[in-house]
């Protein structure tokens, strides 16, 4: 079968796609043929070596396939089941403890595989409806929105929701709120993207770069009271300007560091003054991906993939993630 490797130290140009053993089934493990995955910026950290990970490791935590052989112990699944997988296979339920949050495609050889043997905890049913390239981008980046929204936030219909940038989990947390009843207000640098989520229902635009205080902005466009969550994946560059925009009691999702991992210029009094509850968010446990699956079912949402590219080309793929050239999702097809 084919699969792609990083040989370390990292970088585009030391992905590597080899011919290696299908691997065999033990007991408590299903074969399954992976038919799509999608690219997180997790992945590309991994893949330009920024995290450190082993020699030939091979990459991608999302993945959805068929299964075609089971272990002799296994009563979960079938020959022929379609699912998705899972970003931490070990973490079933509950809050997270260390044990658990072996991730894969990092510590943990990943689905840039024709074929990939799991145990039959370690993957889940995916959205009914769904093609496999869709279900495809939930596990990270879905699934991330979800548990910001929805496990730690609490979301109800009429609340404001902040949502930064066009990528993946932002671009489902929009989808998601509007979803639930909520408004939306987007930022992004480029008009011609806050068009595009104008029309995906976003009901207040902000462009960052011609308003770098964007979150005075903000504040106005939601009557001076702000934002009751804000789903941060800038980190450090767009930490103090998320604070500013929250309400009194609001809720910031700490999920992405795209500007940096360090906060700078954060006015630590305004955080306890509004008294702004903060919620640091990784993905999500098993049961959690199956609620969202759940209500995915019972939605109109379907996922943005605004580019897709075959396993061979995954350079091509991460390349094109770094130029910001994709809106939602990028999918990678094994095939």
């Amino acid at each position: 079968m084919k699969q792609m490797q990083l040989s370390k130290p990292g970088g585009l140009d030391n992905l590597h796609l080899v011919e290696v053993e299908a691997p065999q089934v033990r007991d408590n493990e299903i074969l399954i043929k992976v038919a799509a995955s999608s690219l997180n910026y997790h992945d590309l950290l991994v893949a330009l070596g920024s995290i450190p990970t082993e020699d030939k490791r091979v990459l991608l935590g999302d993945a959805s396939g068929e299964v075609v052989e089971v272990g002799a112990s296994v009563s979960k699944w079938q020959v022929g089941d379609q699912i998705m997988s899972t970003c931490f296979p070990r973490w079933i339920e509950g809050r997270p403890k260390y044990e658990y949050l072996s991730f894969i495609g990092d510590n943990e050889d990943g689905y840039a595989t024709e074929y990939i043997a799991l145990p039959e905890t370690a993957v889940t049913k995916m959205p009914r409806g769904w093609s496999l390239a869709e279900a495809a981008t939930l596990p990270c980046a879905g699934l991330t929105a979800w548990r910001a929204l929805v496990d730690e936030g609490n979301l109800q219909a009429g609340e404001t929701v902040l949502v930064q940038g066009t990528g993946g989990v932002s671009v489902f947390a929009l989808q998601l709120a509007k979803s639930m009843g909520a408004k939306v207000v987007a930022t992004s640098s480029s008009d011609e993207k806050l068009e595009k989520l104008k029309d995906l229902g976003a009901d207040e635009l902000v462009n960052y770069k011609e308003t770098p205080k964007w979150g005075k902005e903000v504040s106005i466009k939601t009557h001076n009271e702000g934002v009751d969550h804000v789903v941060e994946v800038g980190g450090g560059g767009t930490f103090s300007q998320s604070v500013t925009a929250t309400k009194l009691g609001g809720h910031i999702a700490m999920i992405g560091v795209l500007s940096g991992p360090s906060a700078e210029n954060v006015i630590l009094p305004k955080i306890f003054l509004k008294q702004i509850r903060t919620s640091g968010i990784a993905m999500g446990n098993h049961q959690s991906q199956i609620a969202m699956v759940e209500y995915l079912e019972n939605s109109d949402i379907k996922p943005l993939i605004s580019d897709t590219f075959d396993l061979a080309e995954l350079a091509n793929a991460f390349q094109h993630q770094m130029d910001h050239k994709h809106f939602g999702k990028i999918s990678i097809t094994m095939s």
